[in-house]
């Protein structure tokens, strides 16, 4: 099938309603694009926040001209119709195109993230059989590339961990992959532990060497990992109870940091915690430390 494609410039104050009167047209999706490079880091809780100058892309299927089309977008915006524009979208193989963007990635000396469409590149490495799917964490952004890579580097073999805030899972299943006894999993989104369970299943991670749990219903125990690659503000006010998972001489990775942000992050765990230097990557850093 092919599409036709209608862009318009909007602000934050008539996205919403230009979204209603695209979806009204009959667009099959519409997507808010940033149009200057605005970076959106960390929404307070409850809002939805745009950037200054949005685009706004409606898509639609090929049933109509793009003159018939562009008249109807005419017709429903009248005098409110933004700066526009109406062009019809080559034809491609969209799966092919989207499975393309996704290789396989090393992290550190003997990890992999491997798509299942894609064979491994050293079969005798350890390597990690994850497509993107429901929840966060595919090895793409820098903040899961970084605790990745830390992970890689730490004698794991026997040791019990806890994702905290595990979205794919990805964290915990390289753990057990590289020698984690058990990997106790954590998220407040049904989605993710979903997800979770899935991701171990394809990686062949037997059930009884991991847990799955809403926050409330975390055992109370001590870990000899604690990961958590979540954001900047909720580590700080998290402070507390993730120290309170980590035995003494256990280890602890932090991640989903902001460069500017690291300092009020360590801050945080400094009177519990002898921390490492401070590693970054793309403007976001990893943070981690052995509980003292």
């Amino acid at each position: 099938m092919s599409w036709l494609q209608i862009r318009l410039a909007v602000t934050p104050e008539n996205a919403i309603a230009h979204e209603d009167r695209l979806l009204g047209m009959g667009a099959v999706s519409v997507t808010f694009m940033d149009a200057e490079d605005q970076p959106i880091y960390e929404p307070d809780l409850g809002t939805t926040p745009l950037w200054s100058n949005t685009h706004l892309l409606g898509l639609f299927d090929d049933s109509l001209s793009l003159q018939a089309l562009e008249q109807q977008l005419l017709d429903s915006f009248g005098e409110r119709l933004p700066a526009y524009s109406v062009e019809a979208l080559p034809e491609q193989d969209w799966e092919r195109s989207w499975m393309d963007d996704f290789k396989p990635m090393r992290f550190g000396q003997r990890l992999w993230v491997v798509p299942s469409w894609h064979s491994a590149p050293e079969p005798d490495a350890v390597n990690m059989l994850l497509d993107p799917g429901l929840a966060f964490g595919t090895g793409t952004h820098p903040t899961t590339a970084l605790c990745l890579e830390w992970l890689d580097g730490q004698p794991l073999d026997g040791c019990e961990v806890v994702d905290f805030g595990c979205g794919s899972g990805i964290l915990a299943i390289a753990a057990l992959l590289l020698g984690a006894r058990h990997a106790t999993c954590t998220d407040i989104d049904p989605q993710a532990l979903e997800a979770t369970a899935d991701n171990a299943g394809r990686n062949q991670i037997d059930p009884a060497r991991y847990s799955l749990h809403l926050p409330a219903d975390m055992p109370q125990q001590q870990f000899d990992a604690v990961l958590a690659n979540i954001l900047a503000g909720p580590l700080v006010q998290l402070a507390p109870q993730l120290t309170a998972l980590c035995r003494p001489g256990g280890r602890l990775v932090l991640s989903g940091i902001l460069a500017e942000q690291a300092e009020a992050v360590r801050q945080a765990y400094t009177g519990a915690f002898a921390l490492e230097p401070t590693r970054e990557l793309d403007g976001w850093v990893r943070i981690s430390g052995v509980r003292q």
